[in-house]
């Protein structure tokens, strides 16, 4: 089976894998998120509770949430040679326990493939909304652009880990956190020492 024939599988044959059922719809409801559509904005109440509870979840309680105002903060912040390695290294645990658990609940080929597709979607699903808001902010910076893609395309894959691991707390799993901010039109761009910076 390839990547391409994975898509076309019905629900009736992942019925045995819930979590890939949940990755193969999370697939098709790509399009449907607002992307990058609120950077720069205030912001809001949940935005800062989903952010803490991402943080508070890898293990950084202590660290600030630094909202980034324009496209030259986020350059700056993306660019910044001091990335927490500790931040980093949590969600690579993170990853490699959701891997492990995903392949205990279906074998690894099928998970694979799976992870495959849905990277693929989230590649599409991301590069117009990224493309139309620097043509709208006046941003030529192409590596600054597909730092915006990755990042979002990185985020739906680490999403798609924690159904296709059938996480107990589905819900409140960081990188679920992390998710739901770019569903927000956000871009968590990432910890520099103790400051999460949220564009």
């Amino acid at each position: 089976m390839t990547p391409n024939e994975f898509q076309f599988l019905d629900e009736a044959e992942l019925s045995d894998h819930p979590g890939l059922l949940a990755v193969s719809q999370l697939a098709r409801m790509l399009t449907e998120v607002p992307w990058f559509t609120a950077l720069g904005a205030e912001l809001d109440e949940r935005e800062v509770l989903l952010a803490e509870d991402y943080l508070f979840g890898l293990g950084f309680p202590d660290a600030h949430i630094a909202p980034v105002a324009d496209w030259e903060e986020a350059a700056d912040a993306a660019a910044n040679p001091d990335w927490n390695s500790t931040w980093w290294e949590a969600e690579e645990q993170a990853r490699v326990a959701l891997v492990t658990e995903a392949c205990l609940r279906a074998d690894e080929d099928t998970v694979s493939l799976a992870l495959t597709h849905l990277h693929g979607q989230a590649a599409a699903a991301v590069a117009e909304p990224a493309e139309l808001v620097a043509e709208a902010a006046g941003i030529e910076d192409e590596e600054l652009i597909r730092a915006l893609e990755g990042a979002a395309t990185q985020a739906v894959y680490q999403a798609a880990l924690v159904l296709a691991a059938e996480d107990e707390d589905q819900e409140r799993h960081p990188f679920a956190l992390k998710y739901r901010l770019f569903e927000s039109g956000r871009w968590p761009i990432g910890v520099v020492g103790t400051t999460f910076h949220l564009f």
